[in-house]
């Protein structure tokens, strides 16, 4: 009997790691703060000191509600310093209310619809022999490609932005925090 309720133990305890590292996604840390995968792209993304600027286009485009939808999404997340490459004063007249059709164009660039995570991408630009196109849930396309281990996107104006965090997974999509903001076709 001692025997049995042993090898019931190793047989619990084997299969509860194994579904432990099958099933549980890792907490990532962005911004100083924890990306929980319990928690959705919009609660996530409020606590990274490095996408308040993003926080705040989301929004003023009104797109907190789509983001905390179930999704899946695919979010290429520009950080605070990929928003101060861009030209001084861009932010802030995006944000403006009567932009707000060209900053919600912006943003719904960054975003795929579907979760694909990085190996996903990585397998696409294989198959599709060294650039992958996505298609963005604005309608346009960025382009995926790879140079050494590094994940790169580039927009439909050649624009290119690295991928620095891949797979920070959340409960309706994951994230890709990348270095650059990548803009449609005027």
């Amino acid at each position: 009997m001692k025997n049995k309720n042993l090898f019931s133990v190793a047989v619990f305890t084997i299969a509860l790691a194994f579904g432990t590292s099958s099933y549980a996604q890792k907490t990532v840390t962005v911004g100083g703060a924890p990306m929980y995968p319990t928690k959705n792209i919009v609660e996530n993304a409020v606590n990274s000191k490095d996408h308040t600027t993003l926080v705040a286009a989301v929004k003023a485009a009104d797109l907190v509600e789509t983001l905390s939808s179930k999704g899946p999404f695919t979010v290429f997340a520009p950080t605070n310093a990929a928003f101060d490459k861009l030209p001084k004063g861009t932010v802030e007249t995006l944000v403006k209310p009567e932009n707000k059709k060209m900053l919600q164009s912006i943003l719904t660039y960054h975003v795929v619809a579907g979760k694909l995570n990085a190996k996903d991408i990585a397998k696409a630009i294989k198959k599709a022999n060294g650039k992958a196109m996505l298609k963005t849930v604005q309608g346009g396309t960025l382009t995926a490609w790879m140079m050494s281990k590094d994940l790169y996107i580039t927009d439909e104006n050649g624009n290119k932005a690295k991928v620095t965090i891949a797979d920070v997974n959340q409960s309706n999509g994951v994230i890709h925090v990348i270095d650059a903001v990548v803009t449609p076709k005027a």
